[in-house]
């Protein structure tokens, strides 16, 4: 593997003019970064990635020996080389102990006797990378199978499986959430279709911790809401330097979940150029930090997800084709929230309880009256919508229970029968029919308008609309008007 970028050195000194001297010997085969304290080396340190410190012993406040031994307690795989011309044994012996230096290198010292240091401890900072690499590849092959299906368990114990997906009995989620379990078990990419706010992220997870890759990272992003050069920044990295504003090195996503599984969302927004680099990645495995001349090899699932219709955009060239069929292996499709409308009820009881949790107040629950109005609305914004409603009718809640007078108007209008009246109300007010047919279609529509702001009160409504409850009584029966639910309780006396 071709290393991205040159190995990282960092020069300790109190003196200028010796980390003039280091860097000027080792500034064309490393990336170097210079330090005149001990204070001021550990904030890079903790800044950047250092494979190699070159330290002087003598220094104001903390010595060199010192600043190694703190080193070596936060980041004990840089390698550690000491620069001095204090050469008494006690004083080696003690910093072998105590800070695990790798070399002392003696002053004055040649140019290439500190390449050739520095060369050598980059090599084996590499190498002690690769033996940690191969020892957990090689308990991955002789028995940690086991103790990652008991984390992958775990995991979805917890609720970050498909256990996490609400849904009732019969729902067409069942079959959904079927397919997605026996994609999880094959390790190649996956591609989640639906409409924005059915729970393509939810789906993804529940991918991830299905899979072999549970014990792993799992990163999302949203690719329609990053620009594009940021979103090759975000997944790939990018070397210090690369463009205005990058400061400092940075490790990308794909880098970062390396074993485990990246979710792309909005995949259909990227542009061309990226999408080459996506497909790059998938078949070659490896990623190019912006700015780097190298690659790196990294093992990661995708698992990209679109409300758009990625085969008919493909089909006319808008998305490459060989991507989405590197993605399309078998597509999941997540129906849109109207199409499942038996799974309301648990869904809400289960964005009610995270809500509950999330901002600390109290519900004993939704009334019935509320949930037949959300069984007859068709949630255009899916569950995402689904959820902001709840919130909404949780911060109005005043005795416990969320109540279908304080759902929004338009979804105390999706009631059955409400769209028949809203024809006739769009009658009236055109001008078709007679005068008394259009004016009882307008009284119909208050009635129930009034009725439904009064929790179906029907002393309350008749306060409101100046009619006594004989009066009401005999408008509802003459109109035909009727609650939501048969048996509404009290509340409808």
């Amino acid at each position: 593997m071709s290393a991205a970028r040159p190995p990282s050195v960092l020069l300790v000194d109190d003196e200028p003019r010796s980390l003039d001297a280091m860097e000027m010997a080792l500034e064309e085969e490393f990336e170097i970064f210079r330090a005149g304290s001990a204070e001021e080396a550990l904030k890079i340190l903790a800044e950047e990635w250092i494979q190699v410190v070159f330290c002087d012993q003598r220094m104001p406040g903390m010595t060199g020996v010192e600043l190694l031994s703190r080193m070596r307690e936060r980041w004990p795989e840089t390698i550690r080389i000491v620069v001095t011309g204090y050469t008494e044994t006690d004083d080696m012996i003690r910093a072998i102990n105590e800070a695990g230096i790798y070399q002392f290198l003696a002053k004055p010292w040649h140019p290439d006797q500190l390449l050739m240091a520095a060369r050598n401890g980059a090599r084996l900072f590499q190498l002690q990378r690769d033996h940690d690499r191969l020892t957990l590849e090689a308990r991955q092959l002789t028995g940690t199978v086991e103790t990652r299906l008991a984390k992958r368990r775990e995991a979805v114990k917890q609720g970050f499986g498909f256990e996490r997906i609400a849904m009732a009995p019969g729902s067409p989620m069942e079959g959904v959430c079927a397919e997605a379990a026996r994609i999880a078990a094959f390790d190649v990419p996956a591609l989640i279709l639906g409409e924005t706010g059915v729970g393509k992220e939810l789906m993804a997870r529940g991918i991830h911790y299905g899979s072999l890759r549970a014990d792993q990272p799992f990163h999302a992003v949203n690719c329609g809401a990053i620009p594009d050069e940021l979103l090759e920044s975000e997944l790939f990295g990018h070397v210090k330097g690369a463009f205005t504003g990058a400061h400092a090195a940075r490790v990308g996503l794909l880098e970062q979940a390396d074993g485990g599984t990246v979710f792309l969302d909005e995949i259909g927004d990227t542009s061309p150029a990226f999408q080459v680099k996506l497909l790059r990645f998938l078949q070659e495995g490896e990623i190019r930090p912006v700015g780097a001349n190298g690659t790196r090899t990294v093992d990661v699932r995708i698992i990209a997800a679109t409300n758009r219709d990625l085969e008919a955009e493909a089909a006319a060239g808008s998305f490459r084709e060989d991507l989405y069929y590197r993605l399309a292996v078998n597509p999941i499709e997540v129906p849109a929230l109207r199409d499942r409308p038996a799974d309301i009820p648990a869904l809400a009881e289960r964005l009610l309880a995270r809500l509950i949790a999330a901002h600390g107040k109290k519900a004993e629950g939704i009334e019935p009256a509320a949930l037949e109005f959300m069984h007859a609305w068709r949630w255009p914004g899916n569950v995402r919508e689904l959820e902001n409603e709840l919130l909404r009718l949780l911060m109005a809640c005043e005795d416990g229970w969320l109540r279908a007078k304080h759902l929004s108007p338009r979804i105390l209008r999706a009631a059955p029968c409400a769209e028949e009246e809203d024809q006739a109300a769009d009658l009236a007010v055109s001008g078709i029919g007679t005068l008394k047919e259009r004016v009882e279609r307008m009284e119909a529509r208050i009635l129930r308008d009034a009725l439904t702001r009064a929790g179906w009160n029907k002393s309350r409504a008749a306060e409101e609309l100046g009619l006594s409850r004989v009066g009401l009584r005999a408008k509802l029966e003459r109109y035909g008007i009727e609650p939501p639910l048969r048996a509404v309780g009290p509340a409808a006396e």
